[in-house]
């Protein structure tokens, strides 16, 4: 190695050193107590913050309607301690944010005959979750289990229609984007003609 390549090297780490003393300054002005502390017990000390942090991040966060990064369906049934109370259902969808949804959601519950007592909505960042609480609208459902698990599956196979379809459809749009991307950068290639003298 050449004396230049050397300077290089030695400017180059000198640079390194002085942006992790950087990083490492930041993180002693926003963590409290750990101004005179070395690196590793800083560093031990950011991430016990952090976990401290996502902990009461959880407990504020109990309760709340938010939604979740990835896609989910979930369909329970409430417990109300009332055995001759009509039976019900709670169930959620969480998805990104789609024109249409909530439209298909309704009929999709409008053709299972269920009366929605509840229905709640949150949204963050191009992120949805829904929730709808809902009993059955025909008289004698609320003891018989085997009506229980039919109501529940077909509401979970609804929901899973609506989001398939949807994801399905976002999937098609992104590969004929793609697609039609390719297809403009073909175009500027060498290219045999057909009889027909059609470029593609």
């Amino acid at each position: 190695m050449d004396i230049a390549a050397l300077k290089n090297h030695s400017e180059a780490e000198k640079k390194r050193r002085a942006r992790i003393n950087a990083h490492l300054d930041t993180l002693r002005s926003m963590v409290p107590g750990t101004r005179k502390m070395d690196k590793a017990s800083l560093l031990a000390e950011v991430i016990a913050h952090l976990k401290e942090l996502k902990r009461q991040a959880t407990e504020a966060s109990e309760g709340l309607l938010m939604p979740l990064d990835i896609d989910e369906v979930k369909v329970e049934q409430q417990e109300d301690g009332l055995h001759s109370a009509p039976y019900v259902i709670r169930a959620s969808i969480c998805c990104d944010c789609k024109p249409g949804i909530l439209s298909d959601l309704r009929q999709a519950l409008d053709a299972l005959h269920l009366i929605i007592t509840r229905a709640e909505i949150a949204t963050l960042e191009g992120r949805m979750k829904n929730v709808f609480v809902m009993s059955s609208c025909k008289e004698g459902d609320s003891g018989d289990t085997k009506v229980h698990q039919f109501l529940g599956g077909s509401i979970h196979q609804a929901f899973r229609s609506i989001l398939d379809k949807f994801s399905a459809s976002q999937e098609f749009l992104l590969k004929s984007t793609l697609s039609n991307k390719r297809r403009r950068f073909d175009s500027f290639k060498p290219s045999l003609s057909s009889s027909s003298g059609d470029l593609w």
